[in-house]
């Protein structure tokens, strides 16, 4: 039977075994729970694991922050009377404060299978500061929703942000456990680490792909509000380094290619399937209108191309939503020349001065100058992402648990 990290850890004696005596802390947030949908924190204290802290990342334990750059405070648990702290606030990194509130920290964070989503780079300073302090880290380890597939250009080195830990791609294809690991090696950190690893989890089987229909979708963060929007999201995220709406201020956020009141879906449409057909495969698009309550565009109508990566429309090899967006942006440049798409230096992104937002998402510039070059071509983006997922692929295959 399918079982997540926490469930083994739960169910399994000899797991829990090394945390006795011990002071433990856990990183969670809303979607942190077990299989009866108990939160983690609960699970874990009625088990009698003595749990001494919490840590909340990016849109806090609760999952109460919206939008991005909206920060959390520190706070006591009002249930259990220990602290909480924010690792999207003051700080970024655990101080030494932190630290020392536990022995052992358990990691316990839903990940959407995508460089940026700052989870991913959560663990690699949690990992760094254990390394420092002599403190042990524990992955509890949880499904890549969007599988096993690599797409994206390798983050440049200098150019890293709290949104690009490292060279890797846009969409990594590993969770977050084998990714602990790649930290490990790539960095050359001496931690004590340990995976409780999934059990049956079976990443290239359907009709999930990577998630387990034996198990409900639980928001990981307030836009992630479905499978889908986790298989697009590779794609999908990029916007929020352009002026076109993601669909934040609607239910359906991520889920679109772009979202504007002074643009024509269809015809950018048609010149998509005319540019780089091959890069729309794998999905379904459909022509939609929204108004966002919030947001980007706010209380404008506003026409869209929404991704319905889902049922069977979905196609898990073939759908490749980096190129789709690429091809979305790229559309757009082509019948609107002097579309103002990218979103200003002026606009600081996760944190980052004095830089593109799109070229921060990215981790470099090559997507953006890719879209803006008339005389560049679908094959010379391929040319330029193909090498670089292919080395991905080979460097992490002796990482994968599953």
């Amino acid at each position: 039977m399918m079982k997540f990290g926490i469930d083994r850890l739960l169910t399994e004696p000899e797991l829990r075994k090394p945390l006795e005596g011990k002071r433990v802390a856990l990183v969670a947030h809303p979607a942190s729970v077990t299989e009866d949908l108990r939160h983690s924190l609960d699970a874990l204290i009625a088990a009698g694991i003595n749990v001494t802290s919490a840590f909340g990342p990016q849109h806090g334990l609760k999952g109460d922050k919206q939008d991005n750059m909206v920060e959390t405070e520190d706070e006591t648990d009002p249930v259990y009377g220990i602290p909480v702290f924010s690792l999207y606030g003051e700080v970024r990194r655990p101080a030494g404060q932190m630290m020392s509130s536990a022995d052992v920290f358990l990691f316990d964070l839903q990940d959407l299978g995508c460089r940026i989503y700052t989870f991913v780079t959560t663990l690699l300073y949690l990992i760094e500061e254990a390394a420092k302090h002599g403190k042990s880290v524990w992955v509890l380890d949880r499904p890549n929703p969007a599988g096993r597939p690599v797409e994206g250009t390798l983050l440049v080195p200098g150019n890293e942000s709290f949104v690009g830990a490292a060279p890797m791609p846009m969409r990594h294809g590993l969770t977050l456990g084998e990714m602990g690991h790649w930290f490990i090696r790539h960095f050359d950190l001496d931690v004590d680490y340990r995976v409780i690893d999934m059990h049956h989890w079976l990443p290239e089987a359907g009709p999930g792909y990577g998630w387990p229909d034996s198990r409900i979708w639980i928001n990981p963060s307030p836009n992630a509000a479905s499978l889908n929007m986790a298989r697009a999201y590779a794609g999908t995220v990029m916007i929020e380094g352009a002026t076109l709406s993601e669909g934040r201020g609607t239910t359906r956020p991520l889920e679109v290619l772009f979202g504007a009141p002074d643009v024509d879906a269809s015809v950018i449409r048609k010149e998509m399937e005319r540019f780089a057909p091959d890069w729309m495969t794998g999905c379904a698009l459909r022509e939609c209108w929204f108004e966002p309550t919030f947001h980007k565009h706010q209380g404008k109508l506003c026409n869209a191309l929404m991704v319905h990566a889902e049922g069977a429309h979905y196609d898990h090899e073939a759908f490749r939503p980096w190129r789709l967006q690429a091809l979305a942006f790229k559309a757009i440049r082509r019948l609107y020349p002097d579309y103002p798409i990218w979103r200003g230096k002026d606009f600081e992104y996760e944190y980052t001065e004095d830089v593109l937002a799109i070229d921060v998402i990215n981790g470099g510039p090559a997507l953006r100058e890719w879209v803006d070059d008339t005389n560049a071509l679908p094959g010379d983006l391929d040319a330029l992402a193909a090498p670089d997922e292919e080395a991905w692929r080979e460097e992490v295959r002796d990482l994968l648990l599953y």
